[in-house]
């Protein structure tokens, strides 16, 4: 996994470079020479964090046409219909 190593201002000036850069592995900023922030995929981030997104995080994903969900089928008393006349 490669680093790549970016000041501020090239950060700043090509965004979608870092993001590119990312993809391969993280990216450390740097101001003044000492990095001071690290850009990750949210894929890395949360193999790193040990999360998995929730299933709100899934369905506001632009991608969401790809994921596939089978809900459980409901075992149990059945509840009643509502009556809200």
């Amino acid at each position: 996994m490669p680093i790549t190593t970016m000041s501020a201002r090239e950060f700043n000036q090509d965004v979608s470079k870092a993001k590119k850069a990312a993809n391969s592995g993280p990216v450390f900023v740097t101001d003044r020479g000492r990095p001071s922030h690290v850009l990750l995929t949210i894929d890395e981030y949360q193999r790193l964090m040990g999360t998995q997104a929730s299933i709100v995080d899934l369905l506001s994903m632009p991608s969401t046409d790809t994921i596939e969900f089978d809900a459980p089928r409901l075992t149990g008393p059945v509840a009643k219909p509502i009556d809200l006349t």
